[in-house]
């Protein structure tokens, strides 16, 4: 079976995008790892696959790059939302979009006929211990709360954008050993659907430096949700304002905790290539 695709990017969180509306999804899944080798296959993140949705304009599926399903990917939607666009798929600006964390809102900001940048209405962060789900803390919140890692004590901030996240702030995210730590926090035995690692650096009041170790992906340039989580994690703690500019290994995103309580992420969304690939 031969597939078309398009390869796109979102400051380097890179996905495969495939239209699903007319066919069935299922033989993407035994094929994802495939896919997503960065040498016998096309190379991505993970797979975004275009779905009809009866409960929104479009559905949006993740497959990570190991063949799990993700919830929610905050660059990869900004990706989806400029492919079905540019696709002649939607002819609007702004449509909704269902996602294994809800509907959400992405919306298009256009410099003259030029995509320029795309704004994704997040939802509300879910701060709860056990729905993002924490092991140990019941409904209350974890806001600097010690977890030991290996042979270092951490202190931990957990959030949930429909995936679940563990910030954690550090003093140097450029020096910290994330390919040491990251895969023991993923599968450590509070997280009881694993977890995202977010390894934080504050700059200052309205700037963080932010590494990430994704779930079922390992370091990636980028995660959409991921600066969502930190962004929450950092007001939490007393140490931004309510917006920041997230510096992330691919690029720059803007995240904003609007008074409704909605995180708000702008940044860009690339088209890399398409092609065809007999699956």
């Amino acid at each position: 079976m031969k597939v078309h695709f398009t390869k796109m990017q979102g400051t380097g969180n890179d996905f495969i995008l495939i239209d699903c509306l007319k066919e069935s999804a299922s033989d993407y899944f035994p094929a994802a790892v495939k896919l997503c080798d960065r040498h016998y296959g096309i190379g991505a993140d993970g797979i975004l696959l275009v779905l009809p949705s009866k409960k929104a304009d479009f559905c949006m599926r993740i497959i990570n790059a190991d063949g799990s399903e993700a919830e929610m990917c905050g660059n990869g939607i900004r990706c989806f939302a400029r492919y079905v666009y540019e696709s002649g798929l939607t002819d609007r600006e702004e449509f909704t979009v269902e996602t294994g964390a809800g509907i959400l809102t992405p919306k298009i900001i256009l410099n003259g006929d030029t995509v320029d940048m795309i704004q994704v209405d997040m939802g509300e962060p879910i701060l709860e211990g056990d729905q993002i789900p924490v092991t140990g803390y019941g409904s209350q919140r974890i806001i600097n709360e010690a977890i030991t890692v290996k042979d270092k004590t951490f202190k931990m901030t957990c959030v949930s954008m429909g995936n679940p996240h563990c910030v954690v702030f550090v003093d140097d995210a450029e020096a910290f050993p994330i390919n040491e730590y990251g895969p023991l926090f993923e599968v450590h035995e509070s997280f009881p659907k694993k977890t995202n690692t977010e390894f934080a650096e504050i700059k200052d009041s309205s700037h963080i430096r932010m590494r990430v170790w994704e779930r079922g992906a390992a370091i990636t340039l980028a995660c959409g949700t991921g600066s969502c989580a930190t962004l929450t994690a950092a007001v939490l703690n007393g140490l931004t304002g309510r917006k920041a500019e997230i510096q992330l290994d691919g690029g720059k995103l803007t995240v904003e905790w609007a008074d409704n309580n909605h995180l708000f992420m702008t940044g860009p969304a690339k088209n890399v290539f398409t092609g065809t690939i007999d699956l």
